[in-house]
């Protein structure tokens, strides 16, 4: 990063499927937060009237446009030939959508977190009471995959979830949950309950391989959801040191490189100390640190729906 250049041929990424769990979790986890699945069903659906555009000026249409109407009465008292297009209609604007979501599975995400402040559906108090007293990072990351999927479900975008992890710049790990173009299935809900914490962070090549597979997409909108809960960390990529700072440049120019490609970023972290690093990684690029990990799901929803209408 110093210098400005790439290293030839220095990593390699091994893509596979993660393994199949459980879609029991799936909805499961849906039943959990169900009072949530309504109000987010709620929410999207307030995003249709906004695909609608009003076509004015019409031979014909819905209805009579009054101010077309009042330019006509003008038009007629000044003397001027009227027009005759007084109706207007709505035409459908197709979403025209395509956002990757880039999980951070490194084995920082087994941490413990507290469940004292955790989210609690109070229509399903049962459900609650059986849960244990504390989650992992990768829990909740978990958890807010389950209700990702079930609101974009709803929008018809096309969406695709991968994790990534991996030890040294031989074994850089690329997890597919759901395949950006592959159909929604059980199969799939199984992979959800099989995501669990596994090795280093080694951004860059991870986001790289998620922008070659975005910029392959047709879609007018693209956006990649980078979700991680700590800096890029690996073996001989950010140790202590210059390679701790080589770590950090490498995400921003991975991150710079898609953005080149017309695909936005955005990265969600719930590392509190994470200002030092992201302000160098992200830059320009929008980011957000939450203070409550508990709130993961619910947040991340609300800024999907931000960045994609």
């Amino acid at each position: 990063f110093k210098v400005r250049d790439y290293r030839v041929d220095w990593c390699l990424v091994k893509e596979k499927f993660i393994s199949e769990g459980n879609s029991e979790y799936y909805d499961r986890t849906l039943l959990e937060y169900s009072s949530m699945v309504t109000k987010i069903k709620r929410q999207f659906e307030q995003i249709t009237p906004e695909m609608y555009r009003k076509v004015r000026k019409l031979d014909d249409g819905e209805e009579i446009d009054i101010d077309d109407v009042i330019e006509a009465m003008i038009d007629i008292k000044s003397g001027v030939g009227p027009s005759e297009k007084l109706y207007w209609k709505r035409n459908k604007v197709q979403r025209d959508v395509a956002v990757l979501f880039l999980l951070d599975t490194s084995a920082s995400t087994a941490e413990a977190i507290s469940d004292a402040s955790s989210y609690v559906d109070s229509s399903n108090m049962e459900s609650n009471l059986s849960r244990t007293s504390y989650k992992r990072i990768i829990d909740v990351e978990k958890e807010a995959v389950v209700l990702l999927i079930n609101a974009i479900e709803s929008l018809g975008d096309m969406y695709g979830i991968y994790g990534f992890s991996g030890y040294g710049r031989e074994n850089v790990e690329f997890y597919t949950v759901k395949d950006i173009e592959e159909p929604f299935s059980d199969t799939i809900k199984g992979r959800v309950e099989s995501i669990s914490p596994l090795h280093a962070t080694r951004m860059g090549p991870a986001i790289r391989h998620a922008t070659t597979k975005l910029d392959r997409v047709d879609a007018r909108t693209k956006l990649l959801f980078l979700i991680s809960d700590g800096r890029p960390q690996d073996r001989g990529y950010s140790r202590e040191g210059v390679e701790k700072e080589y770590g950090v440049h490498d995400t921003k120019m991975a991150l710079d490189e898609a953005k080149n490609k017309n695909i936005n970023a955005f990265c969600l972290t719930v590392d509190k100390t994470g200002h030092d690093y992201l302000k160098t990684m992200c830059q320009d690029m929008a980011y957000e640190i939450l203070d409550d990990i508990h709130i993961l799901p619910e947040r991340l929803l609300y800024l999907y729906r931000r960045l994609t209408t």
